[in-house]
């Protein structure tokens, strides 16, 4: 039979030891490694400017930082964002969320909504409408979307 007896001293070396080579582990996953390039975000490509939207013009201009090309009278309407939001309008606001917004910050304001046809769409069988939604000169939300029978609802990006 074999019998081996633990001291305090052999404890407490073995927590060092152990403890050391967990801080070794956990260092080497949190620093980067150098000479790799980190992968591009939508943030990192360009920076989207939401604010300063006055005119027709920083509309355009806002709409052009996506690629979009649109017609350059929109269609203008002052509309009240719904105080509580029903099963519809959560559903439109998971889309503003993924592109960095959120509207029910915004419940039971008026704002402007300025929808403009797009004229460089992929795809020139279905009319394409680029939404803008705007609060005190800063976009607050918007889509692009087809209406009708095969209709979508995109992100500014067009995902």
């Amino acid at each position: 039979m074999f019998i081996y007896a633990l001291r305090a001293t052999t404890l407490k070396l073995f927590g060092i030891v152990l403890l050391a080579a967990v801080l070794l582990v956990s260092l080497a996953v949190m620093i980067p490694v150098y000479g790799e390039e980190p992968l591009p975000t939508a943030t990192d490509e360009k920076e989207i400017s939401y604010s300063k939207i006055k005119t027709n013009d920083d509309r355009l201009s806002f709409l052009k930082q996506f690629g979009w090309e649109v017609q350059e009278t929109p269609e203008e309407e002052e509309v009240r964002m719904p105080s509580e939001f029903d099963r519809v309008f959560a559903s439109y606001n998971e889309i503003q969320k993924r592109q960095g917004l959120d509207l029910s910050k915004y419940a039971g304001r008026k704002v402007m909504r300025y929808t403009y046809k797009l004229t460089n769409w992929q795809d020139g069988s279905k009319d394409v409408y680029a939404t803008v939604i705007v609060y005190k000169n800063r976009v607050i939300g918007g889509d692009l979307c087809a209406p009708g029978q095969g209709g979508f609802v995109l992100t500014l990006e067009g995902k």
